[in-house]
């Protein structure tokens, strides 16, 4: 495919434009981790230029991923001016390698003060550089990390790229004891596969709640939703195709490898997902995705709405991160491969996962948590807020012979036979998948299933490599000292087997019966957000972060603190714009139609007083019934409001945000859902979810 990667400053351009001792220096740099020379970065940026220049760029951004869970760039010309009052063309490696945005313009928990504004942006050449095009507009984007004048990181990236460093440390590690001496790296890859919905544009512009939350505040059920279970993988029709195809087209561009793309369960919904890519590379790859989504999106009447609830009572959208480890060498650590049971060194990270995500489950629970994803955890459409790992027959098996004394035999698929002579028979899985599992094995890979469809894939990766790091430089530790390797790897291994059997489960996530199950196991059940933020400032959080140099004491209160605020705004934002649409058009609409049926019982009383207006009066009498409860519940949603953004204590304001705020918008929505279901459609004053879901 010839336009695949054509606006991507890649590997091959690199060869071709660089010259060869240049491209072998930044390569070790890219590869090997060694310093990068300021000298090799001048040639590299005046090539970048160059390249750029021919794409039609103009201006240069250090593209980086702040805190605010959005990308942020500050645009430069390239122009220099000359004696002669011209300009030339000009970008200079100090330019590549460092930006200085405004720190304290960006959520940074305290760290910097609005009078402390310096920051600095690095380059990240791991993550190739690229121009993107934006109605006719070229610019050269060039993935960085942001940090702080003193040193700490406030993005995404820079703790994903030191947990990166920290996980293929101690993987090598283990490497080297069973006898691997080719590999030079460990790699963590990542697959996200991204939901969203797609609405007409002219009902997004009369949605206020749409516009500025992302998700309605307002809207009674549709009469059809999703309970003829024909939208997933329904037929895609010739509008949202081309849309499809128009998003296909940005993103091969710009080297992303997006290949599946189908309809979801819920009307109106959709899913895109793009092939295994490096870490690093995908969370860049996916929040380009979402980007692209959004902006192409406008080019055909259409908005992409990426929130995990936009609409009650059908299926949100979330990212399912399809995680895995793998060598330089091509060695995929998470492969069993046919004979799993005799698969020592997969048995090895795999039970090194399985500790790591039993000991720390809050924490990886805490990094699927905002306030839309708060809506959909344990709601029959995504798994519960209880962390669990699937393994499926074959591996469950092994790991009950695990426990019994050591693995002999593993489950194998077989043949499908289907039943009708023309059809294929078909090599069967040693297991079934199981879609109610948050965190579930898929041959070769964990499908993490908890996170949100609006978020980055950074923090849930930076866990999940952090963590999986700490677990296996403790296996390394014991395997390092013993005297019979093999003895103690048989002893280890059934230690893990059994101490962390509780965390296992291939059963049914959705029901009643597994929380009480978990309860009993003592897994934790974190309900909200709230809930799950405190983890950042346990002591065992401290430590563990601080041990692999992903991020420091300051760095972590940073983060306590910004989660919290951003929770409370997130929810006074939903508060004001609840008062807002339910003062200034749900109210005026429904009193006219109650004003519309007085005057329509006056006038027939009046033309025959012996006329029957029972009818009339009753929905009268149902209409002002509610006005008076949408008023009283309007009037209680202003007092709390006001009462939560009193309260000073950022942890007491987020909890009170979620048990009184929250919960009185609810109130709210519940007399205006009602009153929607009676009042003339022609005097409704947003569109409803009818019109949303099914008029595309």
């Amino acid at each position: 495919m010839e336009i695949f990667g054509t606006n991507v400053f890649n590997d091959a351009i690199m060869k071709e434009c660089l010259p060869k001792n240049t491209y072998k220096a930044l390569r070790k740099t890219i590869d090997e981790g060694s310093t990068l020379d300021p000298a090799v970065a001048d040639v590299v940026a005046n090539a970048m230029k160059d390249w750029a220049i021919e794409k039609g760029a103009t201006h240069f951004t250090h593209w980086f991923q702040p805190l605010t869970g959005v990308t942020a760039e500050k645009h430069d010309a390239f122009i220099s001016p000359t004696k002669d009052g011209k300009v030339i063309m000009e970008f200079s490696g100090k330019e590549l390698i460092k930006g200085e945005p405004d720190a304290s313009s960006f959520p940074n928990g305290g760290i910097r003060s609005t009078f402390e504004a310096r920051g600095y942006t690095a380059w990240d050449c791991t993550s190739p550089a690229f121009v993107r095009e934006d109605a006719g507009v070229v610019t050269l984007c060039i993935p960085t990390a942001f940090c702080s004048y003193t040193g700490e990181a406030l993005d995404r990236k820079t703790p994903l790229l030191r947990s990166m460093e920290a996980l293929s440390k101690q993987a090598i590690r283990l490497l080297r004891l069973f006898g691997n001496t080719e590999s030079n790296r460990v790699i963590s890859t990542v697959g996200p596969e991204q939901e969203y919905f797609l609405i007409d544009k002219s009902f997004y512009l009369q949605r206020t709640d749409l516009i500025l939350t992302g998700r309605t505040l307002f809207g009674a059920p549709a009469p059809k939703g999703q309970e003829l279970e024909d939208h997933y993988f329904g037929s895609i029709s010739e509008r949202i195709a081309a849309y499809m195809q128009d998003v296909n087209v940005e993103l091969w561009k710009l080297g992303i490898p997006a290949k599946t793309q189908h309809k979801e369960v819920a009307p109106g919904q959709y899913e895109i997902a793009p092939i295994f890519a490096t870490t690093n590379i995908a969370t860049d790859h996916n929040q380009l995705i979402m980007e692209t989504l959004q902006k192409v999106a406008v080019r055909h009447g259409l908005v992409c709405l990426l929130h995990e609830k936009p609409f009650a009572g059908v299926n949100g959208s979330g990212k399912h991160n399809n995680w895995s480890i793998s060598t330089d060498n091509g060695i995929n650590l998470l492969e069993p491969g046919k004979t799993p049971h005799q698969n020592a060194q997969f048995l090895t990270f795999l039970c090194a996962v399985i500790k790591a995500v039993d000991e720390y489950s809050e924490l990886l629970r805490l990094s699927a948590s905002n306030t839309g994803n708060d809506h959909r955890l344990g709601a029959n459409e995504a798994p519960p807020a209880i962390i669990s790992i699937f393994l499926g027959d074959q591996l469950s098996d092994i790991m009950k012979q695990l426990r019994n004394g050591g693995p002999k035999s593993s489950i194998q698929g077989g043949q499908l036979e289907i039943g009708v002579s023309t059809l294929p028979t078909l090599p069967k899985d040693s297991t079934d998948r199981n879609r109610t599992s948050p965190f579930a094995f898929t041959g070769n890979k964990f499908e993490f299933r908890m996170v949100p469809s609006s978020l980055s894939i950074s923090g849930p990766n930076v866990v999940l490599n952090t963590i999986v790091a700490e677990t296996v430089s403790l296996i390394a530790d014991r395997l390092e000292k013993a005297q019979d390797f093999n003895a103690e790897l048989k002893a280890l291994l059934k230690e893990i087997a059994t101490n962390h059997a509780r965390i296992l489960f291939d059963g049914n996530g959705y029901s009643e019966e597994w929380i009480e199950e978990a309860e009993r196991r003592g897994l934790p059940h974190l309900r909200s957000t709230v809930e799950a933020i405190p983890t950042l400032l346990k002591e065992k959080t401290i430590k563990l972060y601080e041990k692999h140099g992903v991020l420091n004491e300051t760095e972590l209160h940073s983060r306590y603190e910004i989660d919290l605020e951003q929770y409370s705004k997130s929810i006074n934002i939903e508060a004001l714009t609840t008062l807002d649409m339910a003062q200034r058009q749900i109210l005026p609409a429904a009193i006219k139609y109650a004003t519309n049926l007085a005057k329509s019982i006056n006038t027939v009383k009046a033309a025959y007083a012996e006329a029957e207006v029972s009818a009339q009066t009753d929905l009268l009498k149902e209409a002002s019934s509610l006005i008076s409860a949408l008023k009283q519940n309007i009037d209680k949603l202003q007092t709390v409001t006001k009462q939560a953004q009193e309260v000073t204590d950022a942890y007491a304001q987020a909890v009170f945000y979620r048990d009184q705020v929250f919960t009185t918008m609810g109130e709210v929505r519940q007399a205006a859902d009602q009153l929607e279901g009676i009042v003339d459609a022609n005097l409704w004053p947003i569109p409803t979810y009818s019109e949303m879901l099914f008029k595309l």
